[in-house]
């Protein structure tokens, strides 16, 4: 839940294996490269310190040069400043770290607003030139009246920029607070405002910082020695594990003494509260280290999560439900974790659940219907079936539904590609890329990469992710104007199109032995009542995958078995959620048609 580390560089005259196996021999999980000076190490030497790192269970990350701040006006310093944010990102990405830390920068006596729009235009140039390494930005709390760096500031940043995230001091928050966090309601204060105002995956872990620290009335004097000042480990451990944050903390502290007194401080509060005060058990087995674990008490017919706003039970949370051995439990858990980021695609859409009663490798069916014994705080959703008359569907609003879902056996979730309000409406098309037998990852890859050309000549966006399973998904966004004909005579006018460019890879044969070594292109997909695994589902196979979206650029270097229930979260809080964009809609297929030679109607 909490790794720990130090601020500094390996000392001249020890090897970075000597130097990181002494972090390792002490426990500590975590350093920071402290590039605060300027730029002693250059990209190799950061990839090759990153690999020893890894070898050790080592997470690393970055701060950028103190001179590099974003408030700055004149333009020759400021593109200086930009210059070393944009490198030291660099050397982050060597390093495989998630972040690189950074100050905002002095007040200079100006309006807040002015500042926020410079320091805006500063991450948008940062962001054209690293948004895409997968290295967060992130941006260090103040501990100076006269400077920017609230957390209000941060997160108006952090709206705007997906590559923008909190970095707290807390020595900082002390400091400016007049010595604020001195109890473990004062620092879940914090943790409350950073949920209330940051996505999930922007603190998941939370990057920290911590020191001890001298204060007047204008913030921050200097560092002190662990334990001369009134900045506590032991309360902020606890308001941590109160409020359910994983947290990377580093020491800045000037001396070792105080790195090795903090980090005894952290695991001495680490074993003083281990379980006893907690209600039931883990929903989880332990098997794979999610984000949420969600607790349960035990009942006389099952459990009871225990810590939520609505009631819900619980049932079987032991049985295997993947080959690998995680359990149903384990699928609860992963859908609790995930909430923050799936919810939003499933907001007003009705769904059909995929329920493999027995797990992953058992029998399946598809259920449209509300079993009828939902939870009496589970919305529904009555729409017409052309079949059955009206059926009502289940929705997800909430945590809870998702745990719901799962606790049904739902490992796939299936939403409509239309909202309730306006289920004849869709608000996507979707290209289904199904690799038939015999054709391989590589060629759907290319199938898609085909695609991706073809949608940008017809000035349509369209966002890629893994199906879960051997295909590949793109969603192109719309304007929910358009009819579910309509969209699906554009998908398969340009299938047709893509399969006479590449006759021997893409296919539009619904006769199945003919598509054989091909990638099929399903335009079926885009009608009313049909539907589609999620982004970010489970899907039943070995491993337990997770649908995920991914970059164009990166087709060729990915692997579906690369995400999974385990895997998926490194890759989210490095980018965030890439379909975020998929939601905004915001186009028309009206000049495409027209290019395709399409006739609406």
């Amino acid at each position: 839940m909490i790794s720990y580390g130090y601020s500094g560089l390996p000392p001249r005259g020890m090897t970075d294996g000597e130097f990181l196996d002494g972090l390792a021999e002490k426990g500590h999980q975590a350093f920071e490269l402290a590039f605060t000076r300027g730029f002693s190490w250059k990209e190799r030497r950061c990839a090759a310190f990153a690999r020893e790192a890894a070898d050790r269970g080592i997470r690393l990350s970055a701060h950028a040069p103190y001179f590099a701040v974003l408030t700055v006006a004149d333009e020759d310093r400021a593109r200086q400043c930009r210059a070393a944010i944009e490198h030291t990102v660099k050397l982050g990405a060597a390093l495989d770290a998630r972040t690189v830390v950074a100050h905002l920068g002095s007040r200079r006596e100006e309006p807040p607003e002015a500042l926020i729009d410079r320091m805006k235009r500063h991450l948008d140039w940062i962001a054209s030139k690293v948004s895409d390494l997968g290295v967060g930005l992130g941006l260090e709390t103040t501990g100076r009246v006269n400077h920017m760096g609230s957390l209000g500031d941060i997160a108006l940043l952090s709206d705007e920029f997906p590559f923008v995230r909190p970095v707290v001091d807390w020595a900082h928050v002390h400091a400016i607070s007049g010595g604020g966090l001195r109890s473990v309601e004062a620092f879940e204060a914090v943790f409350g405002f950073l949920r209330q105002r940051f996505p999930g995956w922007k603190i998941d872990p939370l990057h920290t910082h911590f020191s001890d620290v001298l204060y007047g009335e204008k913030g921050e004097i200097r560092h002190l020695p662990y334990g001369e000042g009134t900045l506590r480990a032991a309360p902020l451990v606890e308001a941590a594990r109160s409020a359910g944050f994983r947290m990377t903390i580093i020491s800045e502290s000037r001396d070792a003494w105080s790195h090795d007194a903090i980090y005894q401080a952290i695991s001495t509060a680490l074993r003083d509260a281990a379980p006893g005060g907690e209600a039931g058990r883990a929903v989880g087995s332990g098997a794979v280290d999610l984000p949420v674990v969600p607790r349960a008490e035990e009942t006389p017919d099952g459990y009871m999560l225990a810590g939520y706003d609505r009631k819900l039970r619980l049932s079987n949370l032991d049985k295997p439900f993947f080959p690998d051995g995680y359990t149903k439990g384990d699928l609860i858990a992963y859908y609790a974790s995930i909430a923050g980021v799936l919810l939003p695609h499933l907001e007003d859409r009705a769904i059909v659940m995929a329920r493999y009663p027995d797990g992953a490798e058992g029998s399946f069916f598809y259920e449209k219907h509300a079993p009828g014994h939902q939870p009496e705080w589970m919305p529904l959703a009555p729409l017409e079936s052309a079949h059955k008359g009206k059926i009502d569907f289940v929705t997800a609003r909430n945590v809870e539904s998702l745990m719901w879902l799962a606790n049904m056996g739902c490992i796939e979730i299936h939403p409509w590609l239309s909202r309730v309000g306006r289920p004849d409406r869709a608000d996507f098309a979707v290209f289904d890329l199904d690799p038939a037998e015999g054709a391989s990852w590589k060629q759907t890859a290319e199938a898609a990469e085909l695609l991706g050309v073809a949608l940008d000549r017809l000035g349509l966006a369209g966002y890629p992710k893994t199906s879960g399973s051997r295909g590949i998904h793109v969603y192109v966004p719309l304007d929910p104007v358009h009819g579910y004909g309509r969209v699906r005579r554009f998908v398969e006018t340009l299938g047709r199109l893509l399969a006479a460019a590449h006759p021997g890879g893409v296919t539009m044969d619904r006769y199945i032995p003919g598509r054989k070594g091909k990638v099929f292109i399903d335009s079926g997909q885009n009608r009313a009542g049909a539907t589609i695994a999620s982004v970010y589902s489970v899907r039943p196979r070995p491993g337990a995958p997770v649908s995920t979206p991914i970059r164009w650029d990166e087709l060729n270097r990915i692997r579906p078995e690369d995400f999974t229930i385990a895997t998926v979260w490194d890759r989210i809080s490095r980018y965030g959620d890439l379909f975020a964009p998929v939601l905004q809609g915001g186009q028309r297929l009206d000049e495409a048609e027209e290019a395709l030679e399409i006739h609406p109607g």
